[in-house]
């Protein structure tokens, strides 16, 4: 190891940062030391401030644990209860909601979003809720980094649709996949006016408290949030500085929630188990959909679905300033392995293919 790297793993005290947390029983000890000294490798070639990793094995949870540091100015070193920001995977949360809302007969999926938001302008074709679940809605993605970095604070979820309402779809809704932040925002306004209630309070009685998900939440940059995690990003020459402003209100469906990994991986768990969906809505959920001519999109529900070693997996990842995340699923084997870091850039997905290969045997 070079002067530069051991530097870096003190800045960073990682001795002895590691810790198993309860309920999840600890792995066997060899293959611990294995995963330990893997991650540490990790954090100090990445750069990586922080590390929080949960993983679940045959429908059981397996162990959790929190490597580095949550904040560098003070100090304060990451535990399994760190809550770090998800970026997108608050997406497959929101989907979660609505297929709930849909199994209740009081979403219908196939209806025109007016019928839930009449404030939002129709279009020269109709947009549906499950076409905002599978970004074939044709609704634009972020315009430029200033919309990414935004600092304005909003109390609702019908304010940040001024954002892009008026703006012309992109493509004949159906013909395309397109990956849309914005198409979540109007999904979370439609949620809300189909659960009668705040998209908040639905998301916590309905979806979180059921999967025993206690710290997921918006982020708020206002509120006091214990555990919090601050965020990073890294220069051009390869330093670690803060990472840019960001008041992720303006997107709490598609990209605004915090939680732990932990928190993470008992939603997969409560998904696959069908405690939150009826097993036939989590088929559809894990299934691509098609375009309208009928070219399979990868994209399922609220989920990426693909094939890896023969095996189908579900995953979703977050990228956003002072995050990059990762929720990576092996439905039929009751696999789940929730990777998150307060870097941005940094290569969650990549890890957790890795602890699935170290850990899943």
């Amino acid at each position: 190891m070079n002067r530069r790297s051991t530097f870096w793993l003190m800045a960073l005290a990682l001795p002895a940062a590691w810790a198993a947390a309860q309920p999840f029983p600890a792995t066997p000890p060899a293959r611990l030391r294995i995963v330990e000294q893997w991650l540490a490798e990790q954090l100090v070639e990445h750069r990586i401030p922080a590390l929080s990793v949960a993983v679940a094995d045959r429908f059981q949870p397996l162990w959790s644990g929190a490597f580095g540091l949550a904040d560098l100015e003070n100090n304060v070193r990451a535990a399994p209860g760190t809550v770090f920001r998800l970026g997108s995977i608050s997406k497959p949360i929101a989907a979660v909601a609505a297929l709930q809302l849909a199994e209740r007969g009081r979403l219908d999926l196939d209806a025109p979003v007016q019928k839930y938001v009449p404030s939002f302008p129709e279009k020269p074709w109709p947009i549906t809720p499950r076409m905002l679940l599978a970004h074939l809605s044709g609704i634009r993605h972020y315009r430029n980094p200033q919309e990414l970095l935004s600092t304005r604070h909003y109390g609702d979820l019908l304010e940040p649709l001024k954002i892009f309402a008026a703006d012309p779809l992109e493509f004949q809704p159906g013909t395309k996949f397109r990956y849309t932040t914005y198409g979540y925002v109007l999904l979370g306004a439609v949620i809300e006016a189909a659960a009668a209630t705040r998209f908040a309070d639905y998301l916590r009685e309905n979806v979180l408290a059921p999967a025993g998900c206690l710290r997921v939440q918006p982020d708020d940059v206002y509120r006091i949030i214990p555990n919090r995690a601050r965020g990073y990003r890294r220069t051009p020459s390869g330093a670690v500085e803060n990472c840019p402003l960001a008041d992720t209100s303006n997107k709490i469906p598609g990209g605004g929630l915090l939680a732990t990994a932990e928190d993470l991986v008992r939603f997969a768990l409560a998904l696959q188990q069908g405690r939150l969906l009826k097993p036939e809505t989590v088929r559809q959920m894990f299934t691509s959909q098609r375009t309208s001519d009928g070219r399979p999109t990868g994209y399922g529900l609220g989920w990426y679905v693909g094939e890896r070693a023969g095996k189908r997996w579900v995953e979703h990842s977050g990228s956003q300033p002072g995050a990059s995340t990762e929720l990576l699923m092996l439905p039929e084997r009751g696999l789940a392995v929730a990777v998150l870091t307060n870097l941005e850039r940094a290569p969650a997905r990549a890890i957790a293919l890795r602890l699935a290969d170290l850990l899943i045997q």
